[in-house]
C-alpha cells in the first residue's frame, strides 16, 4: 500500500479543513457543534460525512483513525484551494 504522502503544510490544513467541514455540515443542515465539540469528535463527523456525500473516499475501516482521517481531510481541503495557494508550496 502506497504510503500517505506527507502535506508540507498539513497541520495548517487539517485546521482549516475542520473550519471548511464544520462550515460545510451546517450550511447542508447536517449538524450543528457545539463550542465544546473536540476535535477529534469534529475530526470523525466531517470524515463520515464526507464519505457519505461522496467527496472523499472512505478508508479501509481497519484504518480510520485520527491521524488517517486528518490526512484525508488535509488533503479535500487542499484540493479546493488554488494552485498557488500558501499552503500549498
Amino acid at each position: 500500500m502506497a504510503k500517505n504522502k506527507k502535506l508540507k503544510h498539513e497541520a495548517e490544513l487539517v485546521k482549516e479543513a475542520i473550519i471548511a467541514g464544520v462550515k460545510y455540515a451546517e450550511d447542508r443542515g447536517a449538524a450543528v457543534f457545539e463550542p465544546t465539540d473536540s476535535v477529534s469528535e469534529k475530526t470523525l463527523f466531517i470524515y463520515r460525512l464526507l464519505v457519505h456525500d461522496k467527496l472523499i473516499q472512505p478508508l479501509p475501516e481497519d484504518q480510520v483513525a485520527q491521524k488517517s482521517m486528518r490526512h484525508k481531510l488535509a488533503l479535500w481541503y487542499a484540493k479546493q484551494l488554488p494552485k498557488d495557494h500558501p499552503l500549498l508550496r
